[in-house]
């Protein structure tokens, strides 16, 4: 409570003062005369504080969403964290969503496992910047795998463009010194990740371009191989990812596994095409991807884990 004291000449006079000091609202506690005219107390309660918001009741979690994400093999903790509200809105929650560097402000260094459709991806890639107008320098930095260069050859001579054979950092810097603001996409040899050897080498070469490295990973893995493949090689410098073969695998809680290793996903591979087998990855996409195709028996509510 808050106390004052006012002296004036009369009780009008007296009371006007308590009115401009207290509001309305204050409390006459006590009035005497005094010399040269009267003494009023009067007090003011404290506003009592507003109580605070009551929390947003939690979206409701969704029976017939926990079953499809159980169906495509999306690893528990994830599954929880995706169940409630609207599937496109809680993907980016839980994972991150970004693009591939393609203006040229840094070479884009595809790496993966064997047989992930590297080579195929840079080639998708750089069919993509000859669309647009604009003349990439492709790499191939794969020079132990027999056949590798001529492979990606084939599409550069289609594209009208010139591959450059970079298997070792020192070559790779001659090549990057022509590259003259131009988009670099460099494809890589499929690496074992567990080999800490060549997660250093990986490094070393992303260190020399400069380079943005992008995983890219086949969906339809089994989900724990997933986010171990994906956490190995975020430990070699990888922080996108790709997902190829989306138009062969009707399971994506592999793909979901590996962004949770804290790499964004980018684009999809989703078919052989190389002016139209990339789609953008985004939540509304994925959202879609995540159901239960028809004809197809879904596991009973009770099979899974709440």
């Amino acid at each position: 409570m808050r106390l004052k004291l006012f002296q004036a000449s009369n009780m009008t006079a007296a009371m006007a003062q308590v009115r401009n000091s207290l509001g309305p609202d204050a409390l006459i506690l006590s009035t005497r005369r005094v010399a040269g005219g009267v003494e009023v107390t009067a007090a003011l309660e404290p506003t009592p504080d507003e109580p605070p918001p009551l929390p947003a009741p939690p979206p409701p979690v969704d029976p017939a969403r926990r079953v499809a994400l159980a169906w495509h093999g999306v690893p528990p903790d994830l599954l929880e964290a995706l169940a409630p509200g609207r599937l496109a809105d809680a993907l980016p929650d839980a994972l991150l969503f970004g693009a591939l560097p393609l203006d040229g402000a840094a070479p884009l260094l595809v790496a993966g496992p064997p047989g992930a459709g590297k080579t195929l991806t840079v080639a998708k890639l750089a069919t993509r910047c000859v669309m647009a107008g604009r003349t990439p320098l492709v790499v191939t930095a794969d020079g132990q795998r027999a056949g590798a260069p001529e492979q990606l050859a084939a599409y550069t001579r289609l594209l009208g463009l010139t591959l450059v054979v970079a298997s070792t950092p020192v070559p790779l810097s001659r090549a990057l010194a022509r590259s003259q603001d131009s988009p670099v996409l460099i494809d890589t040899q499929g690496l074992d990740p567990f080999d800490a050897s060549a997660r250093e080498d990986l490094l070393a070469l992303a260190a020399t371009a400069g380079a943005v490295t992008v995983l890219a990973l086949p969906a339809g893995l089994d989900p724990s191989e997933a986010r171990e493949l994906a956490e190995a090689f975020a430990e070699a410098g990888a922080t996108l990812l790709i997902a190829t073969r989306l138009d062969l695998s009707r399971r994506l809680g592999g793909v979901l596994a590996a962004a949770s290793a804290k790499l964004a996903l980018t684009e999809a591979g989703t078919g052989p095409g190389a002016a139209d087998g990339l789609q953008l990855l985004t939540p509304e996409f994925l959202a879609s991807r995540l159901t239960i195709p028809p004809g197809v028996r879904a596991p009973a509510p009770q099979d899974i884990a709440p």
